[in-house]
Parts: structure tokens; sequence; C-alpha cells
């Protein structure tokens, strides 16, 4: 089946280039090199500086004093991972929130490639975001937001309310954090780029959907009652790093088109984890998420239903 998918696309782009108002755009298709940052852009970031730092707008603690962590980020779900980190942290160890745990924003422009600046690229190499820098441990920069998530709970969640003391725990834990990481992240953000171009590639969106779905049918399975972490979450019957790592990803299942009646336990850890003040104040920073409406999730149910279904006609008819 891969296979046929493969030669199909490869046969639908020939036939499609030889049109002539359609092959100029034909370098836009990621399969065929298309990259959101040129060398062109570099050429016009050299002379930008990055924003001004801010303050995230979610409660402050009495007596908090000048920020110690700075966060550089934007309202993706990658970027939503670390602000409701810091968030949870706060509210779990007001102590630490006036002091260790105080920090700002830079909210990084993706339209004017603000993240491929130099000065950013000293932050995180790669040119991603999130990424923080940490002035508790002498300025240290940790980016990838795994990477992130992990650090902070390392240096900050003494009392493991976050995390786990016991290793088989941790373990389970980290394996949980990079399972998403590695698969959830990476398949839907491709399935939701392919449902955002102007040219729908039906192949495409049905290769990512249908991974997300099986992706989630896993989520589903780790939040069985009988499952390991207890079925309220997905690791030692608490709310962990493994829960929010996970989660503002799979909150986003109305952009996908996914039906969540098939995944019941799933769409309940969702609303579970959607009602915590740490969620709620992090989704605040840089700006409020903007949160798909059951309609637009139902129309994009049908959407995406079609375009599998021309996929899989045109594979059958080859």
């Amino acid at each position: 089946m891969l296979f046929n998918i493969t030669l199909a696309r490869t046969l639908v782009a020939s036939r499609i280039a030889q049109l002539p108002l359609v092959a100029p755009v034909l370098h836009r298709l990621p399969s065929l090199g298309y990259h959101y940052y040129s060398s062109a852009a570099a050429t016009t970031t050299t002379t930008m500086s990055l924003p001004a730092a801010i303050a995230p707008d979610t409660p402050t603690v009495p007596g908090q004093g000048p920020p110690k962590i700075h966060l550089y980020t934007q309202g993706t779900p990658n970027g939503y991972k670390a602000s409701l980190c810091l968030e949870e942290m706060r509210i779990a160890y007001p102590d630490k929130a006036k002091d260790q745990l105080s920090y700002d924003i830079f909210v990084l422009d993706f339209g004017k490639n603000e993240q491929k600046l130099p000065a950013f690229l000293k932050i995180n190499p790669n040119g991603r975001i999130p990424a923080i820098v940490d002035d508790n441990a002498g300025g240290q920069r940790v980016f990838e937001t795994a990477s992130i998530l992990l650090w902070i709970a390392e240096q900050y969640d003494t009392d493991y309310k976050l995390s786990f003391k016991d290793a088989g725990e941790r373990a389970d834990m980290v394996s949980w954090i990079f399972f998403a990481h590695g698969g959830i992240g990476p398949m839907q953000g491709q399935a939701g780029y392919f449902l955002n171009q102007k040219y729908k590639d039906a192949f495409a969106i049905r290769r990512y959907v249908v991974e997300v779905e099986r992706l989630f049918s896993v989520l589903e399975d780790g939040l069985q009652p009988s499952a390991p972490g207890g079925g309220s979450y997905l690791v030692g019957n608490k709310y962990s790093l493994a829960d929010l790592n996970a989660w503002t990803w799979v909150s986003s299942y109305g952009r996908m088109g996914i039906d969540m009646a098939a995944y019941p336990q799933l769409a309940k850890w969702v609303e579970r984890v959607r009602e915590r003040e740490g969620t709620k104040r992090g989704l605040k920073v840089p700006r409020q998420r903007v949160e798909v409406t059951p309609e637009q999730a139902a129309e994009k149910q049908k959407e995406v239903k079609a375009y599998i279904a021309e996929a899989d006609k045109l594979v059958a008819s080859l």
C-alpha cells in the first residue's frame, strides 16, 4: 500500500506539472523540496534584533522578583508546552514562583523569521521555539520541548509534584514524553500542514491523519483503567509531564478532523487536563489559544473523510 501511494503521488505530480497554470507552484510542495525558510531570508534577518522581553499575562505572587527564566516562544502546541510547564510549577511551588520560577517571554515573529536571527541561533542552533535561558544556572540554554520540560522538573520539581522519584515511574514518564515528542507532534504537524495548503494532497492527508489516529489509539490504550497509569493519567495515577507533553497536540484534534468518539478515554483525559488551572494559565502565554468550535470540528471531519476516500479511490484504480 505504501509503495502504491508513493507511486500514485508521483504520477499525479507529474500529470499536474504538465499544466501551465499549476507547474509554477510545484516548488511549494514539501515532497519536492519546499522549505519555510530560505537563504534569501537570511540576509534580511541579520540586520534585525530580537523582540523585547515582556511579562506573561498570568498571575504573579506577592514579593515576586525579576525574571530568572527567559522563554522564547510563540502560540503553537510546542510553545504552549513550555508555558504550561512553568505555570504548573509556579502553582505547585509558590515560594519558588517569587524567585527561581519567575519568568518573562520573548515572542518571536515567524513572519519575520526572527527564529533564524543569529542572536536566537546562539540559544537554539535549530532555530525553533520554544527555548529557554535559565539565569538560575548561569544562563544555561535549553532547547527542544522535551528537554525543556525535563530540565524544569530536574531543577525545580523537588517534591516530584509533576514528575516521579521512583525509577520505574520516571522511566514510564520519559517514555511517554518521547512517544509524543517523536510521534504525535510531528505527525499532527504534518497533517495540519497539508490540510492548510491551497493545494490539497489527498495522499499526504490520508497518510498523516491515519497515523495520528493510530497514535491516538495508543494513548487510548494507555488510559485504560487496567493500564499502569490507572486510567485517569498516563503514569502513576497522577498528572505529570507525560500528560502535559502530549496534551497540547492531542487537544487540537478538531483541527485534524479526528472523531474523538473512537477514543472515549482519551476524550475524557483531554477535558480533565483542560480544567487544570495550570493549563488555563499556560494557554494564555504568549496569547490566548483560539479553540476550534464543535461546528468547525464537525466540518473538518467531513473534509478529512472526503480526502481519505479520494486517496483510497485513486490507489484502488492503479
